[in-house]
């Protein structure tokens, strides 16, 4: 009975899920899962139980301090750490607005051909802007919850329908030959599962539900145990899906069109339609909480100064900070369609935001053992976890650079 009763209070989970499962996601496991079948399944399930450590770590610092874990950077690191957050954050937003718009317009105009792919990419961005600065928090939460549940029923019904026989389900690791050619492709899939900056939005959702001090740390914990689950599952099922009906020569995003394509062959030209909604709601219900959390960073980083003000401030969708930074992500990033290549910012996107991961981990590591009280920090199986994302996305993340 405690259970149900906490599932039904549950919400900033599923929105921090639904961000996180966006075009990055979708192309790392559709490419895995053409190239090795479900050999790197390990890696969704991997990805999603560290982000979930991460997770749960910056929900137990929230609320055990009352601060952020930005706000805790400041008050306990040398200053240079915000600095640097900083700088990374406007280079990290403006590669995920045009990925995301990139998204958003493929997905919409697989939909719907009457408009190019740049033209629903403006339109969808815009769309975003005017959902956060009029909608309710309730109201985005509900939102974000039905988009994940659409995107979540249409992959799941299309693994139902399809005979997986012969689908190579043989794990590897990374001493195998096979991961460690695939490298780049093993740190998409981590990194893309469950997101990377995101995860910090996490912290301000919670604000917005109210939960503000430690009795809220059971509950957060099983919002994101819910969260997690389901993300692990739509991305396995991203895989397998691709593992039977996307061609392993086609990369980017045009093999989750190719997928649909196939699926509406297989099955049933209606399993095309449903799978591309299942693609649109993905990506764009990723927009739409990247686009609404974000910008509370920025504005966390400049309240952070003044820590009377933090909490107020860092949380408040109609000041200059929050604005400000919503049109940036809205709107520079608009240049880069010019371009013509989405697919490679969508890969893009999803590399360079695991190299977010280890900085995240050794900062929790520190302050969720040194400086939180005693009776709140960190037990042995979190310490492990963290550790474990450290030294994954770590050994992941050079790999890539040398690569």
């Amino acid at each position: 009975m405690e259970l149900f009763k906490k599932l039904r209070l549950i919400g900033p989970g599923f929105v921090v899920a639904a961000t996180g499962l966006g075009a990055g996601d979708l192309v790392a496991a559709a490419v895995s899962g053409a190239s090795l079948g479900g050999q790197i399944i390990w890696a969704v399930v991997f990805g999603a139980l560290i982000k979930f450590a991460l997770n749960e770590g910056l929900a137990r610092w929230q609320l055990s301090t009352g601060d952020s874990v930005l706000q805790g950077w400041q008050a306990h690191l040398p200053r240079w750490v915000n600095a640097y957050f900083l700088i990374y954050l406007f280079l990290w937003a403006f590669l995920v607005g045009a990925a995301l718009m990139a998204a958003c317009g493929l997905a919409a105009n697989a939909l719907l051909p009457q408009l190019s792919i740049t033209s629903w990419a403006v339109l969808h961005s815009l769309l975003a802007v005017l959902l956060v600065l009029f909608g309710r928090y309730s109201v985005f939460e509900s939102a974000m919850k039905v988009l994940i549940l659409l995107m979540f029923v249409t992959v799941m019904a299309a693994l139902a329908s399809l005979d997986l026989s012969g689908v190579n389900l043989r794990q590897t690791f990374f001493i195998d030959d096979a991961v460690h050619s695939h490298g780049n492709m093993v740190l998409a899939v981590i990194g893309g599962v469950g997101g990377s900056v995101t995860l910090l939005c996490y912290g301000y959702w919670m604000r917005e539900k109210g939960w503000q001090t430690s009795t809220a740390l059971p509950l957060a914990r099983v919002d994101l145990i819910v969260a997690y689950t389901i993300t692990a599952l739509f991305g396995i099922g991203i895989m397998l899906l691709a593992a039977k009906a996307a061609p392993a020569t086609v990369q980017g995003n045009q093999i989750l069109i190719a997928m649909a394509d196939e699926l509406g062959r297989t099955l049933s030209p209606i399993f095309r339609e449903v799978f591309l909604l299942g693609v649109w709601a993905a990506v764009f219900s990723s927009m739409l909480g990247v686009w609404q959390g974000v910008p509370y960073l920025f504005a966390d980083i400049l309240a952070a100064r003044n820590k009377a003000e933090s909490h107020s401030a860092a949380t408040d969708k109609k000041s200059w900070a929050y604005r400000s930074f919503l049109g940036y992500l809205a709107l520079p990033p608009m240049l880069l369609l010019l371009l013509g290549k989405p697919v490679w910012l969508v890969m893009l996107y999803a590399v360079t935001g695991a190299f977010f991961m280890p900085f995240l981990a050794l900062t929790l590591l520190y302050l969720n053992n040194r400086i939180i009280a005693k009776t709140q920090r960190f037990g042995i199986a979190s310490n492990i976890l963290i550790a474990l994302a450290l030294i994954v996305f770590g050994f992941l993340s050079l790999q890539s650079l040398f690569n």
